[in-house]
């Protein structure tokens, strides 16, 4: 008898962890965007037509960092997050692009190291000529930087979030360090961390919604949720939906020139 419950514990399979976010609320949360103006306005539509769609909630639009970078319309990401703000609530978690676009205004080595990961492209959305663009120094750059980036955008940016609980879940960029409590993440680790945290295999206090590293499609284990899909490289931008238990997944995906929006309920 007692080598059979022995048995039956060793054989049990653990229960897959339910995680809920507060009764009454839906959160639409956004992967890394990068630039692309078209796939965010696609999405936008889609969010506004699917929220019309479900019963009364508390809605909150999450952005989990990287408005910026690589694509071709980051100066028209920013200026559409802002205005969509005034007429939904959003909150925004900073990311690594953002940190590095920021302190470039004062720090010279900050803007060389910007503009060869995709900094270069948010320059050029403001408006510089190419050519001019490729005649400046760095020093010359960096000195023309507060002419070309509205206070307002600047303003913007720096007022992202590094991390948002929504009950049983955590939205950051990048992800968390392991071995750190939730209330004692560094802001280096939250934007940037990324093998450390990808191959840690065992629970944290809460499920992680994170962006930050490109996945070809949603990346769901018990632990972490990873929506990065790639917009700038694929074509592809995702925003995952909480409302209680459940889970579902909006996209807005570019074909041969074309965008579409799709929605799937997710396990």
């Amino acid at each position: 008898m007692l080598r059979s419950l022995r048995q039956l514990f060793k054989e049990r399979t653990p229960e897959r962890r339910i995680s809920r976010v507060p009764e009454g609320e839906r959160y639409y949360v956004i992967g890394d965007i990068h630039g692309r103006l078209d796939l965010f306005d696609a999405l936008i539509e889609a969010i506004e037509s699917d929220d019309a769609a479900q019963p009364v909630a508390q809605t909150t639009v999450v952005l989990l960092g990287d408005l910026i970078d690589r694509g071709p319309e980051s100066a028209g990401v920013i200026e559409r997050a802002r205005d969509w703000g005034q007429t939904r609530k959003l909150r925004c978690i900073a990311g690594n692009h953002e940190e590095m676009f920021l302190e470039s205004f004062e720090d010279r080595e900050m803007l060389r190291h910007f503009v060869k990961h995709g900094g270069r492209e948010t320059i050029l959305s403001y408006g510089i000529k190419r050519k001019h663009y490729n005649e400046l120094t760095i020093r010359e750059l960096q000195g023309q930087l507060p002419d070309l980036v509205p206070d307002h955008h600047r303003e913007f940016l720096a007022g992202f979030e590094d991390m948002i609980i929504a009950g049983d879940y955590v939205f950051v960029h990048a992800g968390l360090n392991p071995k750190r409590s939730l209330e004692d993440q560094k802001k280096g680790d939250l934007r940037w961390i990324r093998e450390r945290f990808l191959k840690h295999t065992e629970p944290f206090s809460h499920v992680v919604v994170h962006g930050h590293t490109i996945f070809e499609e949603i990346e769901r284990t018990d632990h972490r949720i990873g929506i990065d899909t790639g917009a700038f490289r694929t074509g592809r931008l995702t925003a995952l939906v909480l409302e209680g238990e459940t889970r579902r997944a909006l996209q807005a995906v570019e074909t041969d020139g074309t965008i579409t929006t799709s929605a799937a309920a997710l396990g």
